[in-house]
């Protein structure tokens, strides 16, 4: 648990960084720096987003998975880093 400590810690220094989400296979955050509410609004939309990205994947190469989603918009950017940790 250190080690994900520490890696929140070292997200949350860069410059412009909101926030930190780590979220279950299930969508169940399981660490955040965000509030509460934000947390589960976040969590329960990007992994519904991600569990559609995956399906698209490997719909077109069952050989591949999804290894990252980047979100971009004029204000804020979501990167997503989905996998077994």
């Amino acid at each position: 648990m250190a080690e994900i400590e520490e890696t929140i810690k070292r997200l949350q220094a860069h410059k412009g960084v909101i926030g930190v989400i780590v979220v279950s296979s299930e969508g169940i955050p399981i660490r955040s720096t965000l509030d509460n509410s934000t947390t589960v609004q976040y969590a329960t939309l990007v992994t519904s987003l991600c569990g559609k990205a995956r399906h698209t994947v490997r719909d077109l190469d069952p050989a591949n998975d999804l290894s990252f989603v980047r979100i971009r918009s004029k204000k804020h950017e979501i990167m997503v880093a989905p996998g077994t940790y």
